[in-house]
């Protein structure tokens, strides 16, 4: 089956307007970095494993690249508050507590984050909720020097549990707080599914349940139906596509960290998912191992082409054509380029694409670089190609 771009009917949709107002604690690009949560959990994450994984980042060349934020994700925290509301820190696994971390992060010329949550409990049942102790917690966080907070509405106990007007109240609360912070900190939304009024107060916010990745079983790119919560990199995908006009402008959806590395899919797949995350404006939150990478991962998530599709802020990119298994997802760049992406995500047939790229850009003659072959040529503007199964082609096409 042949995928055939028809544009006249396509353009109004990929050049749909951006938002006009800015994020009130927005982030000019989606913001990077990596997060503990995907390889270790709450029981293998430890401040041995946090300053190995910095070293890591800045030997592999991963900080240069762009991912500067390493997020402490479940695991660092005591199992109950202390005397005053405070956050306690679980000793075993940082005895030297959070302070001395975001000090080492810093002068390595990076950043820390930290899990926590807003209601009552924590994920795992503990008392620890910031609920009534907003005030306390964020003081904290800036006496530590945490640059980012990923707020995760888990538990809420008192009552009828979590509505929506309790939702947006109390992250209304932590945004408030954190922007009169003398410490500057990026909140990032963690409350599994996109609500209109996030880009008034988050940097990033999540749009989707879980992307299911190793410590969940594996990850996998496509699956019909969630398991647990857990969601394929395709349900991901199209969720977090449906909210494609919010982003832009200071706000970014955010469909989960990436699964590339050893965590269950190919390396087509890796591509496949990675291109998307880029296209998409995704935050690219790594949920790897740094201090393992194989050599096809490295390369692929240092990618600078793609890496520049991705923190382009004109806009998010958007699906604007699918017949079958067969899409094309385009996103709109600065200077006059397009990003473009054509996958086959089916399992069992080849796909045949034709997209005239030529027509969405300005000028007659046109340049073609192969993101992850990393070549380029001149072209007539018309991309025609033949796709095997759960692969893909990801180009960025220049105007002259």
């Amino acid at each position: 089956m042949k995928l055939t771009c028809i544009l006249s009917v396509l353009l109004s949709i990929a050049t749909a307007p951006l938002m006009a107002e800015q994020a009130s604690a927005g982030s000019p690009h989606p913001p990077m970095g990596w997060n503990s949560w995907n390889w270790h959990g709450k029981k293998h994450i430890n401040e041995t494993v946090v300053r190995e994984t910095i070293d890591a980042m800045v030997s592999s060349g991963l900080r240069d690249a762009g991912y500067l934020n390493v997020i402490i994700d479940g695991g660092w925290r005591g199992t109950e508050l202390g005397p005053n509301g405070e956050l306690t820190v679980n000793v075993e696994r940082f005895p030297g507590g959070i302070k001395p971390l975001a000090d080492y992060a810093h002068a390595h010329g990076m950043k820390l984050g930290l899990h926590t949550v807003p209601g009552t409990h924590d994920c795992g049942g503990d008392a620890v909720g910031g609920y009534g102790h907003e005030e306390v917690h964020v003081a904290q966080f800036a006496e530590w020097g945490i640059d980012f907070v990923k707020l995760d509405r888990c538990v809420f106990k008192e009552g009828d549990g979590w509505n929506e007007e309790l939702i947006e109240e109390v992250y209304r609360k932590w945004a408030r707080l954190m922007a009169k912070s003398e410490h500057p900190m990026t909140l990032s939304i963690s409350a599994y599914e996109y609500r209109d009024w996030y880009p008034e107060i988050g940097a990033m916010a999540r749009t989707t349940l879980d992307i299911v990745a190793r410590g969940k079983g594996g990850a996998v790119f496509e699956r019909e139906t969630p398991q647990r919560n857990h969601i394929s990199v395709m349900q991901v995908a199209d969720l977090n596509n449906a909210h494609a006009a919010s982003a832009g402008n200071g706000y970014w959806n955010d469909p989960d960290m990436l699964v590339t590395g050893e965590q269950g899919l190919t390396d087509a797949e890796q591509e496949a998912h990675f291109a998307l995350w880029c296209v998409m404006s995704s935050p690219l939150m790594l949920g790897n191992d740094p201090r393992s990478m194989t050599a096809f991962e490295q390369d692929l998530i240092t990618n600078k082409v793609a890496i520049a599709i991705n923190q382009d802020p004109t806009e998010q990119g958007r699906r604007i054509a699918k017949s079958g298994m067969a899409e094309i997802w385009v996103k709109n760049l600065s200077d006059n380029q397009l990003a473009i992406l054509l996958l086959n995500r089916g399992t069992e047939r080849m796909e045949d694409f034709q997209f005239d790229a030529g027509a969405m850009l300005s000028g007659s003659e046109f340049q073609v670089t192969d993101v992850f072959g990393k070549y380029s040529t001149n072209f007539g503007g018309l991309l025609e190609a033949e796709l095997g199964p759960r692969s893909s082609k990801f180009y960025l096409v220049d105007g002259r």
